[in-house]
């Protein structure tokens, strides 16, 4: 993608251990376009969320990246390391984590910390910086923003926290967001209103989002296109409603079809039998092969390829036709 805000290229994140290493993110590319949410989606263990460390510099050793490229506004930034990386998250890359007291804190009020935020990033006097930081908590739907501003964290209910926190992460202007499980913590009807403002804010100012999530609905809710990850690897890619609708990877189709929907009129839940492989014991070939209805012996020799259909792609031998059977 030319004009990508993010491009990854190969990206191969390993941990060396005593009983060898382990790559938890292994060989994954994806682009994302100015003012598009990819959503990267998958089992806890994936390597969603280390993909997402790995792009804004927060990967804890002995994790470290070992290949690959990742490039963010045609800057390449994987070998940044220190000051350089520091400088780049806030200015470029804004966060939003989970657990918004995570990214707050707790002894600084809101206003300090939003303007301080402005003034280590942007080319403004401090006076300009508290009163852009009035104008973003009004931006993200925080009641009576000129009071508030004077507020602590804890003084805010979660789903006011995640919007000070959303404000935090847009208010020196980044180009890219990396959301990691934004909504988790959140009651249903917050949850949808977080996301609501995410995709809002994000598109006005041509922002890009990756979200990373394990729900498949605020996936369907918030996303443009959807990267698949099972077992550190990219499972498949492509335009969301396609790859929620009509999936490729067997993994894709198992996901759909665990949730309450697909599963709507029946006694239980499908589910995917088994549970993903350790990464000190993934299986030789594709590694979804000791769980997928369709593994043949091809499957248990050799990691699917990536197969071209259109907008997306799915690395499987034996990939699902548009109606989703073979």
């Amino acid at each position: 993608m030319k004009d990508a805000v993010l491009s990854i290229r190969d990206l191969t994140v390993e941990i060396p251990t005593r009983h060898g290493i382990l790559r938890p993110v292994d060989g994954v590319s994806y682009d994302i376009a100015p003012g598009e949410v990819l959503g990267v989606v998958g089992e806890s263990g994936a390597g969603k969320s280390m993909a997402g460390n790995a792009v804004i510099g927060l990967l804890s050793p002995p994790a470290h990246i070992a290949s690959g490229e990742i490039v963010v506004n045609g800057q390449r930034i994987d070998h940044l390391t220190g000051e350089a990386m520091r400088r780049l998250r806030g200015k470029e890359i804004g966060m939003v984590f989970q657990d918004p007291l995570t990214s707050l804190n707790p002894l600084l009020r809101i206003g300090d910390q939003l303007t301080e935020t402005m003034l280590a990033h942007l080319d403004i006097t401090r006076t300009e910086a508290e009163e852009r930081a009035v104008a973003a908590l009004a931006e993200v739907g925080i009641p009576g923003a000129a009071e508030r501003v004077g507020s602590y964290p804890h003084e805010f209910s979660g789903g006011m926290r995640q919007r000070v926190v959303i404000a935090l992460a847009l208010c020196a202007e980044p180009s890219l967001i990396i959301a990691d499980e934004p909504t988790t913590a959140l009651d249903v009807s917050v949850q949808a209103q977080i996301i609501a403002l995410l995709k809002r804010l994000c598109r006005d100012r041509g922002t890009a989002v990756m979200l990373i999530t394990h729900d498949m609905g605020v996936i369907a809710e918030a996303a443009d296109r959807v990267a698949v990850m099972y077992a550190g690897r990219l499972a498949e890619l492509g335009p969301v409603r396609e790859v929620l609708m009509q999936p490729h990877h067997p993994y894709t189709a198992g996901l759909m079809g665990s949730t309450p929907l697909a599963s709507r009129g029946k006694d239980r839940l499908h589910q995917i039998p088994g549970a993903m492989p350790r990464l000190d014991s993934l299986p030789e070939g594709c590694a979804f092969h000791p769980r997928c209805p369709r593994a043949a012996a091809r499957c248990s020799s050799a990691p699917g390829p990536l197969i071209s259909d259109g907008d997306g792609r799915a690395a499987c031998w034996f990939p699902l036709d548009r109606a989703g059977v073979a």
